[in-house]
């Protein structure tokens, strides 16, 4: 089954066990919403979320959203009961599971399974339900590649900058955070990560920005990661889907321009443009390189809805 594309310039962290949260989620302008199981839900919790996960997803109106569920890792006693309630109580209801910690190839194959047999005893369509990946220490960032390419389900790698830094005993203590000033020890996981996933042809999406107060900080995180190609980031706060949305789309006048290369590189290299590879679009030269460049700004235009406010004009023939 080919995977769909989804939006997901930003990603919502929605608290399993809140049914405040679960509520105002659905209200809220994120590309996608993780319904999590995991960390924001204590122990003791950890039943109770589950069904009011699968009602929410069920009862709620989530339309425009991707819907995921973050589950508990396969190491704990969670993970198992998480994917089984959830899949057969609102499976029809869920794009896909979030997998946290994927450190070995085996996570992804024990989850891939495990939902292929769901979807067949509850009569879903087979590999419908996506996986996204949370790479969160050295041992998962070692094993990437097989990762991402471990099943077909797999839409999304994501960065945990929490657990990495404390797998890494990085000297410092606010998720997400960098010391702007210093080197930015993050720059080579988030490159590694980015460039497996567009090897793979899945989406890459940043993690946490912990200081949800600072807004201007988490547009500035937001902005490295769009800077390495990433598709989005997460949201632990309403306050930062805005930035995250604006950072992770086209201006108008890069959308537009795009639309224009690929209109006179696609004219310029017909019979009516003298099938040249290389020309000039006003005082720029345009070539196959460029065509690449741009059709990444236009599919991700065209997939956000955007309208052209331009159009290429032939020049008059000679």
């Amino acid at each position: 089954m080919t995977r769909p594309a989804r939006p997901r310039r930003s990603c919502l962290a929605v608290p399993g066990s809140s049914e405040k949260m679960l509520r105002k989620a659905q209200g809220l302008p994120a590309d996608q919403v993780f319904l999590d199981l995991e960390d924001s839900v204590a122990p003791p919790a950890k039943a109770r979320a589950r069904a009011m996960v699968a009602d929410a997803l069920v009862q709620g109106d989530w339309t425009g959203k991707t819907r995921v569920v973050r589950v508990n890792d396969v190491t704990t006693r969670w993970a198992l009961d998480d994917v089984l309630h959830v899949i057969r109580a609102a499976g029809s209801s869920l794009d896909a599971i979030m997998l946290p910690k994927v450190e070995r190839v085996a996570h992804i194959h024990w989850l891939d399974l495990l939902l292929s047999q769901l979807e067949l005893t509850e009569g879903l369509p087979a590999g419908s339900i996506g996986i996204e990946a949370q790479i969160e220490g050295p041992a998962g960032l070692s094993e990437i590649e097989a990762i991402a390419a471990a099943s077909p389900r797999i839409e999304t790698l994501i960065f945990g900058p929490g657990d990495f830094s404390a797998a890494m005993r990085m000297p410092v203590l606010t998720v997400g955070g960098a010391d702007e000033r210093a080197f930015d020890p993050f720059l080579p996981v988030l490159m590694t990560i980015a460039m497996t996933a567009r090897k793979h042809g899945i989406a890459a999406i940043d993690g946490p920005y912990a200081l949800i107060s600072d807004v201007a900080g988490y547009r500035r995180s937001a902005e490295r990661a769009a800077a390495c190609g990433y598709d989005g980031k997460w949201a632990l706060h309403p306050a930062q889907l805005e930035p995250a949305n604006e950072v992770f789309s086209p201006r108008q006048d890069a959308y537009d321009k795009a639309e224009l290369i690929l209109d006179a590189y696609a004219y310029h290299t017909s019979a009516a443009g003298h099938e040249v590879g290389a020309a000039m679009l006003g005082d720029e030269m345009i070539d196959e390189a460029s065509r690449k460049m741009a059709q990444v700004t236009a599919e991700r235009g065209r997939m956000l809805g955007m309208s052209r406010t331009s159009r290429f004009v032939a020049p008059p023939a000679t």
